[in-house]
This record gives C-alpha cells, structure tokens and sequence, in this order.
C-alpha cells in the first residue's frame, strides 16, 4: 500500500493587510527568505570564482593603466605597479575576497526582492507602491555608486602614488579590500538620498526644512564623505561628494512632489 507524501507547507498568503501571521509563519516566510538569499549569494559566489582571473584583471586595470601611460613617475622615471602575494594564503584570500564581494553585487536585486517580499505583508497598499520605487532605487543608485568608485580609482591611484614618492608595489589582498571598501563607501554614500526621501514619506521632516539646511547639508556631506573614502585622497572626495550633493537637492525634489501629491488626493479623500 502506498503512502502518499505530506505536501510541502506553503507560505502564508495575506489577502489583506488586517491579516494577522503567526510567529509560526513569520519564522517560516524568514526561513524561505534566507534560504534563497544565501542561495543567490552562492550562485554569484561560484560564478566570480569561474571568472576570477578575468575580474581580478578588470579590478587591477587601474593600477596597471598607470604603468603603461607613464603617468605615474616617483623617481622621474616609468613605474611599473605590481600585485605580490606574501604569503601562501595571501592570493587565496584574495580570490575569496573577491568572489564574496562579488557575489554579493550580482545576488543583490535578488537580495533585495526578498527583503521587499518579507516585509509586503507588513505594509498597506499605498505604502507598497513607494517600497518597489525604494528597492529599484537602492540597488540602482548602489550599482551607480560601485561604478563611479571604479572610475575614480585610476586618478585616485595616481594621486596618491605620486604624493607618496615610491614604488607601487602592492600586497594582492590589500588591494582587493581597498576596491572593495571604496565600492562599499561610494554605495552606501549614494543610498543617503533614498534615506532623506523615507524621512519625508513617514513625516519626519519637510522638504521645506531640508532647503533650509542646504548649506549645513553640504558640509555635512563633505565631511561625510573625506570620512567613509578609504583612500583619503581630495579626488575620492569630490568624486563622492559632489554626487551626494546634487540627490541631496534631487531629495529636495521628489519630496515637493510627493507633498503636491498628498495635497491633491486630500481634498478627494
């Protein structure tokens, strides 16, 4: 006699939001969540650890770009730069370095969708319709700011080479995490006007008072900015600085719009 399988528990469906979820169902919903998160995370690790040798030469095309124009001179002289391994795990690490961080960028959409499917349920329908602008936003403006990093790496490199008056020779683990911090500082400085127009939708503040403060703003935002640059160099600055001023105002913006926005819809309410 055959015994037919238990069918697999499914995730909760919310019809509407005065639904209520057991704890049952949030651990159950967070366990898929994760379970295809790190799933996500791993596909895009096994990818860049395929792909390594091409990717650790797109990271360190900056580096030997300045080699081969000749622009970089500390001894009046062409300089050629080099990545060295100094110990036996040195270039191991770096290849995992490289492929968790890589990983990380190509599994983020899906990252984030999760995180939007995780807490939909939590949210009414109008607020809903801003979270799916917020997730397209944060991973778009994210990508945008790891792809300025890169371009400002070359000229930051050169920057602080030439001040430095020696020979660029580099430790392939130290280089990675400095590509992969001056990626993760540009990302995370490009999310700040995504923070100030959530501020505006939940009511703390006004777009009128963010006008107000524009001066203040500015040196905030350079300080900010000389802070999280790894590099430290005037060039890492502007190029993340000027960025963060110009959505500051685009912030500005987007919360004038949304308060019209309101205002129409009150008088039909």
């Amino acid at each position: 006699m055959r015994i037919p399988r238990p069918r697999r528990s499914q995730l909760p469906r919310l019809k509407t939001p005065d639904d209520k979820m057991t704890l049952r169902d949030h651990l159950q919903e967070l366990r898929v969540r994760l379970v295809r998160s790190v799933l996500a995370v791993t596909l895009g690790f096994v990818i860049i650890i395929i792909f390594y040798k091409s990717v650790l030469s797109f990271l360190a095309k900056p580096l030997f770009r300045l080699c081969n124009n000749g622009t970089v001179n500390p001894e009046g002289g062409k300089t050629c730069a080099e990545l060295i391994s100094l110990s036996p795990l040195d270039a191991f690490g770096a290849r995992v370095s490289i492929s968790v961080y890589g990983g990380l960028i190509i599994a983020l959409p899906v990252l984030m969708w999760q995180l939007w499917r995780f807490i939909a349920p939590a949210l009414h329908r109008n607020e809903r319709k801003y979270a799916v602008g917020f997730v397209l936003s944060s991973v778009g403006l994210f990508l945008i700011g790891c792809a300025l990093a890169y371009l400002t790496l070359q000229p930051a490199l050169e920057f602080l080479i030439n001040f430095g008056q020696a020979q660029p020779t580099y430790q392939i683990s130290k280089y990675v995490s400095f590509v992969g911090l001056m990626a993760a500082a540009f990302g995370v400085g490009f999310q700040f006007p995504v923070l100030l127009v959530f501020l505006q939708l939940v009511n703390v503040i006004k777009w009128r008072q963010l006008l107000k403060w524009w001066r203040h703003a500015i040196i905030v935002i350079v300080v900010l900015a000389a802070t999280i640059t790894p590099s430290g160099d005037p060039i890492s600055l502007i190029a993340l600085a000027v960025p963060m001023i110009i959505l500051y105002f685009v912030s500005i913006v987007v919360g004038r719009f949304i308060e019209r926005s309101r205002a129409k819809k009150a008088p039909a309410a």
